[in-house]
C-alpha cells in the first residue's frame, strides 16, 4: 500500500523579510510566467521603477569615487559583439583586483546594470575594477548563447586588464541568481578551455539545477521571490525541450557537472526560504567532496534576494557584510 507523502511545510520568512514583503507586493511579483514575461520586459525597457532600480552612470560614479565606461568588445566568434559596463576606482595606484559581474534575471530579465550597487558597494571597500557584461537572454538567444557571451568578456578582461588599470591575475567572478549560476558556469568552463582562471568566485542564490525538482523548490511554490513555476519559465526559455533530461551541460546548468575539483574558491549564500536553497547546498557539498574551498551560508528566513529588495534589514546587513569580510580574506587586504 502506498501512502501520498504529506505536503512540505515550508521555514518562515525573517519577520523582518516578512514585512518588506508585504510592502512591495506587486513590484516582486512570486512568479513569472511566459504570459508575463513580455510585460517585464517592456516595464524594464520603459524604465519604469521596479524591485532591482538600474543604476545611472551618475549614480555609479558616486560622486567622482567612480569613473564609468561602456564598451563594445568581440563576442563569441561568428556572434555580435558585446556590450561590457566597465567600472574603475578614479584615483586609484596601481592594477586593481577586478569582479567580473554577471547580471541575474532569470536568463530572461536584466541587463548589466542589475545588481551593480552590490558589486560597487565591493569596490568601494576595496578599490576593485567592476566589469559588469551584458549577455544575449533566453529564449530568442538559448544555451550556450549567454555564457558564451560571458566567456568571450572574461577573455576580453584578463587579455586587456592593464588598460581598464585591472590586475588580470586578481578576477573574482561574481553574480546573483542567474547571474550566480552563470559565475559557476564560467568558472568550470575557464577550467576546462584552460582560460583565463579566477581567484575566487562569488555566487549568491544562484540559479544551478534546470531540473527544479528538490524540497526547497517544492516548499516555496507561491511564495517569496521566484518559485518553481518561475523556475521552469527561466530554465525552459534557456534549454527547451532538453530541460530535465541526460543532454543538459554543466555550462547551462552546474549542478549538472560530474567534476567540481579545480575550481576557484567559492563563496555561496541562499536563504533558508527560497527555491535554491537545496541546489545552492548541494553544490557547496560537492565542492567540498572534491577537495576544493567553498563558504556556505544559509540566511535563517531569508526569500530569494532579499538583501537586494531589502537592504536595510538585519539579515541583509549581516549578508552583506559576511560577503565583503570574505573578500577581505581573499585578497589579503
Amino acid at each position: 500500500m502506498t501512502t501520498t507523502p504529506p505536503p512540505l511545510t515550508p521555514p518562515p520568512f525573517d519577520p523582518e523579510l516578512a514585512a518588506a514583503l508585504a510592502v512591495m507586493g506587486e513590484l516582486a511579483p512570486t512568479t513569472l510566467t511566459p504570459e508575463i514575461l513580455g510585460f517585464a520586459r517592456a516595464a524594464e525597457e520603459a524604465g519604469m521603477e521596479g524591485p532591482f532600480p538600474l543604476l545611472t552612470n551618475e549614480a555609479m560614479r558616486r560622486d567622482g569615487v567612480f569613473e564609468v565606461e561602456e564598451r563594445s568588445v568581440p563576442g563569441p566568434e561568428g556572434a555580435p559583439e558585446i556590450s561590457l559596463l566597465i567600472v574603475r576606482p578614479a584615483r586609484a595606484h596601481g592594477p586593481r583586483p577586478v569582479v567580473f559581474h554577471i547580471h541575474g534575471g532569470g536568463m530572461v530579465l536584466g541587463n548589466n546594470r542589475l545588481g551593480m550597487e552590490l558589486a560597487l558597494d565591493w569596490a568601494a571597500e576595496l578599490g576593485l575594477v567592476v566589469v559588469s557584461v551584458e549577455y544575449r537572454r533566453a529564449p530568442e538567444h538559448p544555451h550556450p548563447a549567454p555564457v558564451e557571451d560571458c566567456y568571450a568578456g572574461l577573455l576580453w578582461t584578463a587579455e586587456n586588464a592593464k588598460e581598464i588599470g585591472a590586475d588580470p591575475d586578481r578576477i573574482i567572478l561574481a553574480g546573483g541568481s542567474a547571474g550566480g549560476g552563470l559565475s559557476a558556469a564560467l568558472a568550470l568552463m575557464a577550467r576546462d578551455r584552460n582560460g583565463p582562471r579566477a581567484i575566487g568566485q562569488v555566487l549568491l542564490y544562484p540559479m544551478l539545477d534546470d531540473r527544479n525538482d528538490t524540497p526547497s523548490a517544492h516548499q516555496m511554490v507561491g511564495l517569496g521571490i521566484w518559485d518553481m513555476q518561475a523556475n521552469e519559465t527561466g530554465w525552459n526559455a534557456l534549454l527547451g525541450d532538453a530541460r530535465g533530461t541526460a543532454d543538459v551541460s554543466p555550462y547551462a546548468a552546474p549542478a549538472r557537472a560530474e567534476d567540481l575539483s579545480g575550481l576557484p574558491p567559492a563563496y555561496i549564500d541562499c536563504g533558508s526560504a527560497e527555491t535554491f536553497r537545496d541546489e545552492d547546498i548541494a553544490f557547496a557539498s560537492r565542492i567540498w567532496r572534491a577537495g576544493g574551498q567553498a563558504e556556505l551560508h544559509v540566511w535563517p528566513g531569508g526569500f530569494h534576494a532579499f538583501d537586494g529588495l531589502a537592504p536595510q534589514a538585519a539579515l541583509s546587513q549581516d549578508a552583506r557584510n559576511a560577503r565583503l569580510r570574505w573578500l577581505h580574506r581573499l585578497l589579503g587586504e
